[in-house]
């Protein structure tokens, strides 16, 4: 398995981590019976802030993932692989598991610094493949 696609599956587990951080979170701030319901009723005026910030960052995440997933891609499909597109993929990885304590913990201006390293190596990728 190629750099990228090892790291892309390494942050796929990572959303799986951020998700079940958050839903703990949730299951303090609310109870297990909410997180389980259908949620009819809205709680999250409930949530503390920490609550707040981990649901946040699940939804960052997806978004900076599927952006990822497709730079992934376009290296892997089109033969562009190299030391820089690795580089970057482990880059974007290690960027999105500092963004969870640095997003949980109010970090700033480091949340925002984190998000665009990510951001930065995902579109380096797909540049870089363009260009090959």
């Amino acid at each position: 398995m190629s750099a990228e696609l090892t790291a892309l599956a390494l942050a796929a587990l990572l959303q799986f981590v951020q998700i079940g951080l958050a839903g703990r979170a949730m299951n303090r701030d609310v109870g297990v019976t909410w997180n389980a319901s259908p949620r009819d009723v809205d709680a999250s005026s409930d949530f503390s802030p920490l609550t707040g910030r981990l649901r946040r960052a699940v939804a960052n995440h997806f978004e900076a993932l599927a952006l990822f997933t497709i730079a992934v891609l376009v290296v892997t499909l089109s033969g562009a692989g190299s030391w820089l597109t690795a580089a970057c993929a482990w880059t974007y990885l290690v960027a999105r598991i500092l963004y969870v304590p640095a997003y949980a913990r109010g970090w700033v201006p480091w949340r925002s610094i984190l998000f665009a390293i990510g951001a930065i190596a995902t579109i380096t990728m797909i540049l870089a493949a363009l260009l090959t």
